[in-house]
């Protein structure tokens, strides 16, 4: 996999990275966000498709300084998209610009301290979720915010969400969210989670110690699948948009892996699979069939530094790490 990807210095370290969505082309543009500076960067990267030259790597086309350190990008659009960070607040910006060369990123509203402390001060925004043009944060005071990007004023805060800090967020439906804390509960114990893209009920979770949960949330008791994964935290984690057979996480061990269970898809469609396995049933859904028949491969050699987290493009993945760099994997679902 070595040969297929490419890394660019960023001088940054890179907290968040977001390929801009497309309709049914291959995006060549993604974004990236940094953390542990005085004023940190969203940086717009250019790196356009072709196969004949080895040789193209990423190149900047527009940046834009940010207060605190950025904890989450999330697109709402093709052109549009949100940002959290530790200072409590969350901005909503738009990629302007015809052109790739002359993209500039303008901030089009801002909400500004939405997570603080009681007793006065800030405190860090650290997740948002996207559903349209719905917006919810969670941040470190355990509260819920939700937002929308039609007005200024937040729609709703909830607070005490949590009794702890509030880790990670996702949308389940339009009007139900699932919130992850580091306390080791459902809503859920996880250091990020992920919904399947066509079957919202089944959740992933990565853990703090590095493992993945699979969670049926018709049956709320107990997870269907636990995994042993990582050596380290699991960052961030995400199903490819199309094809869902394929997962990709990444580590603040400094991995970056691609789960395959293509090959217990076609088991399942040739009858193969255990008889006692619906071939309708979500495959990660079989906690024998996952451990035995899931492949999974490294797309790079283990790095020396956390790797904080990856987008999935059609065929491309990329991801950002705090060795100062990001790196485009190519060809990565045939």
């Amino acid at each position: 996999m070595e040969d297929k990807v490419h890394g660019v210095f960023v001088g940054e370290k890179v907290s968040k990275v977001r390929w801009k969505p497309e309709d049914l082309v291959e995006s060549d543009i993604f974004l990236t966000g940094s953390w542990d500076n005085e004023t940190n960067h969203l940086v717009l990267w250019l790196y356009p498709p072709n196969e004949d030259d080895a040789d193209i790597y990423p190149c900047t086309i527009g940046t834009h300084p940010y207060d605190g350190d950025i904890t989450e990008l999330k697109f709402i659009n093709s052109n549009m998209f949100v940002v959290s960070s530790t200072v409590g607040s969350v901005k909503l910006l738009k990629i302007d610009g015809k052109e790739p060369c002359l993209a500039a990123l303008k901030e089009v509203m801002s909400w500004d301290d939405i997570h603080f402390l009681s007793v006065g001060g800030h405190i860090p925004c650290t997740g948002l979720a996207v559903f349209e043009e719905d917006i919810v944060s969670v941040g470190e005071d355990g509260c819920l915010c939700l937002l929308t990007a039609r007005q200024k004023m937040p729609v709703r805060r909830i607070e005490g969400a949590d009794s702890c800090s509030l880790r990670c967020v996702c949308f389940l439906k339009h009007n139900e969210v699932l919130t992850g804390n580091l306390r080791g509960q459902m809503k859920t114990g996880a250091s990020c989670v992920t919904h399947h893209p066509t079957q919202r009920h089944m959740v992933l979770a990565g853990g703090e110690d590095g493992s993945l949960t699979v969670w049926d949330l018709r049956h709320h008791t107990f997870p269907v699948t636990l995994l042993s994964a990582h050596s380290d935290a699991v960052s961030e984690l995400q199903f490819h948009p199309d094809r869902p057979e394929h997962l990709f996480t990444c580590s603040t061990s400094g991995e970056i892996w691609h789960w395959n269970t293509s090959s217990m898809s076609r088991s399942a469609h040739l009858g193969t699979m255990p008889s006692e396995f619906p071939r309708d049933e979500n495959l990660w859904l079989n906690s024998d069939v996952a451990k035995h028949r899931l492949e999974v491969f490294t797309l790079m050699p283990q790095l020396h530094k956390p790797i904080n987290s990856l987008d999935v493009s059609k065929n491309r993945v990329v991801c950002g790490c705090d060795n100062e760099a990001v790196y485009v994997f190519k060809n990565v679902v045939l």
